[in-house]
């Protein structure tokens, strides 16, 4: 098992702004991935909740790609969204996207993001069986 802290930095405009990585892998094979929203090449992708649970997903699994990792790694979602109506569109995102992994889930109601068009923020957690 390896001692190193492993990170990924994708060069999102906030990372730099704000200092920190889009994940962190643990020595002991957990991966963080920082809060994932559906911003992709600077711009918002995707109007509404669902469009954008599912690119902001794409953007965590990106990260975890990095790192040689595949949503059949997620052990846990956190999702982050800015109104009651959209538990529905959200949460078929998440089951299309993790119906085989059944990983532990949160939907918690905000009340925004840093640009208000955001309607949905996800994080994941993942975990290497083998440790590297």
């Amino acid at each position: 098992m390896s001692s190193e802290v492993r990170k990924v930095v994708t060069g999102a405009p906030w990372e730099e702004q704000f200092g920190y990585s889009r994940a962190v892998e643990l020595p002991n094979g957990t991966v963080l991935v920082s809060g994932c929203t559906s911003v992709v090449g600077g711009q918002i992708a995707g109007g509404g909740p669902y469009e954008q649970a599912v690119n902001s997903f794409h953007v965590a699994f990106d990260a975890l790609k990095q790192l040689g990792l595949g949503a059949e790694h997620v052990v846990r979602t956190r999702m982050y969204i800015t109104h009651a109506r959209d538990v529905d569109e959200v949460g078929r995102a998440h089951k299309e996207l993790f119906d085989e992994v059944r990983p532990a889930a949160s939907m918690i109601i905000v009340s925004g993001f840093v640009d208000p068009s955001l309607v949905v923020e996800v994080e994941v957690e993942a975990y290497r069986g083998d440790a590297a």
